[in-house]
C-alpha cells in the first residue's frame, strides 16, 4: 500500500467519524433541521422571483420569503394546535361528566341496525354498551390526566419547541439565501457524473416539492372541507374531526370517508335525512374527488407512486420518526425509486458488469 491510497483511506476514515459525530450531535433537533431543509426547498422558487423582480439584496428577499413562509405555513399551524389542544380538552370534559355518552349514541344506532346484524353483534360479544362507557369514561379520566401532566411540565415542553422553532427559522434564512451555494458545494463533492448528478439533484428537489404538496395540501385541504361541511351541520369538535380526517387523508387505503361515512350512515338511520344526505353527496362529490383533482396537479405524473407504497411509507415513516414520519416516509419511498430508476436509466446506457 503506497502512501497516497493510505492518505486517501484515512482521509475517507476521519470524513465518516466527523460526518457520524455530526449526525449525532444534530439529532436532538433532526425535526427542525429537516423542516428548514423541507421549507427552503418549497419557497426557493419564490426566493429566486423576489430576487429576480425586485433585485434586493438576498438578505432583504431571503428575510420577505421568510415571512411569507411564517404567515402561509407556520402560523396557521401553530393555531390550528393551540385550537386543537382546546378542543379536545373541552371533548375529554364533556365525556368525562357524562353530557357527551358516546356509548349511548352506539345503542341507539345498534337498534337501526337490521336484526340479523343485531343477533350477530351479540354473538361477538359487541352488544352490550355498559362495559365500553365504563371504558369510554376510564379512557376520558386517563385523557384528562395526560392534558394535566402536559399542562404541568407545559414550561419544559414550551422552551424545547421555542429553542427548536428559532432553530428552524434561522435555519431557513440562510437555506434560503445560500441554498443554491450550498447545493453547487454538495453536487462538487458528489462522486457521481455531471449529468447524472444534475438529473438525482431534479429528481430530489422534484420528489420533495410533490410530496409535501400532493400528500399534505391533499390532506389539509380533504380536512377542512370536512370539518365544514361538520360544522355546518352542528356535529360537535368539528375542528378535531377535521384534523383527524385530514391525518386518515394520508392513507390511501384508510380515507376521510372512515370518519364522515358512520355518521352519515347514523344521521340516514335515525330519520335525520336532510343531515345524512348532505354529508352523503358533499362526502363522495367534494371531499372525495379532491384527491382525484387536485393530486395530478400538484404531483404530476412522473413522480406519483402506487397508493400501497404511500400507505406503507407513511406508516413505516410514522413508526420511525414518529408525527414528521408522515412526510419522511413517503418521500424515502419516492426518492427510492427515483434512485432506482437512475440507476436502471445508467445500465441501460452503460453496460455495468454483471
Amino acid at each position: 500500500m503506497n502512501e497516497t491510497t493510505l492518505q486517501y483511506k484515512t482521509l475517507m476514515l476521519l470524513l465518516v467519524l466527523v460526518t457520524i459525530a455530526f449526525i449525532w450531535i444534530m439529532l436532538p433537533f433532526y425535526g427542525a433541521v429537516f423542516w428548514a431543509v423541507i421549507l427552503g426547498i418549497i419557497f426557493a422558487p419564490l426566493q429566486r422571483r423576489l430576487l429576480a423582480k425586485f433585485g434586493w439584496k438576498r438578505n432583504i428577499t431571503s428575510l420577505c420569503t421568510l415571512t411569507i413562509c411564517l404567515i402561509i405555513a407556520i402560523l396557521p399551524v401553530i393555531i390550528i394546535s393551540a385550537l386543537m389542544v382546546q378542543e379536545g380538552a373541552t371533548l375529554y370534559k364533556s365525556v368525562e361528566s357524562g353530557q357527551l355518552d358516546v356509548a349511548k349514541y352506539l345503542a341507539e344506532f345498534k337498534v337501526l341496525l337490521p336484526a340479523p346484524i343485531q343477533h350477530l353483534l351479540d354473538r361477538m360479544g359487541m352488544g352490550d354498551f355498559e362495559g365500553l362507557r365504563d371504558k369510554i369514561a376510564k379512557g376520558a379520566m386517563q385523557g384528562s390526566q395526560y392534558l394535566a401532566t402536559q399542562a404541568f411540565s407545559f414550561g419544559q415542553g414550551t422552551f424545547d419547541f421555542v429553542v427548536s422553532f428559532f432553530i428552524m427559522l434561522y435555519l431557513l434564512f440562510f437555506f434560503l439565501r445560500d441554498g443554491q451555494d450550498l447545493v453547487r458545494r454538495i453536487r462538487i463533492a458528489f462522486p457521481l457524473a455531471e449529468p447524472q448528478k444534475r438529473r438525482l439533484q431534479l429528481k430530489f428537489t422534484r420528489v420533495v416539492r410533490a410530496t409535501v404538496k400532493g400528500n399534505v395540501v391533499v390532506a389539509i385541504t380533504q380536512g377542512a372541507l370536512g370539518g365544514l361541511i361538520f360544522w355546518i351541520l352542528d356535529i360537535p369538535s368539528a375542528l378535531l374531526w377535521a384534523v383527524l380526517m385530514a391525518f386518515l387523508s394520508l392513507l390511501p387505503a384508510v380515507g376521510a370517508g372512515i370518519v364522515w361515512a358512520p355518521v352519515a350512515a347514523y344521521f340516514l338511520l335515525s330519520g335525520m335525512i336532510w343531515q345524512g344526505v348532505v354529508l352523503s353527496l358533499f362526502g363522495v362529490f367534494v371531499i372525495g374527488l379532491v384527491d382525484n383533482v387536485l393530486r395530478p396537479i400538484l404531483v404530476g405524473k412522473d413522480t406519483r407512486m402506487p397508493d400501497y407504497l404511500i400507505l406503507i411509507s407513511t406508516l413505516g415513516g410514522m413508526a420511525v420518526f414518529g408525527l414528521n414520519g408522515f412526510v419522511i416516509g413517503p418521500m424515502i419511498a419516492a426518492l427510492f425509486m427515483s434512485t432506482w430508476g437512475l440507476f436502471t436509466g445508467a445500465k441501460q446506457t452503460v453496460k455495468l458488469p454483471g
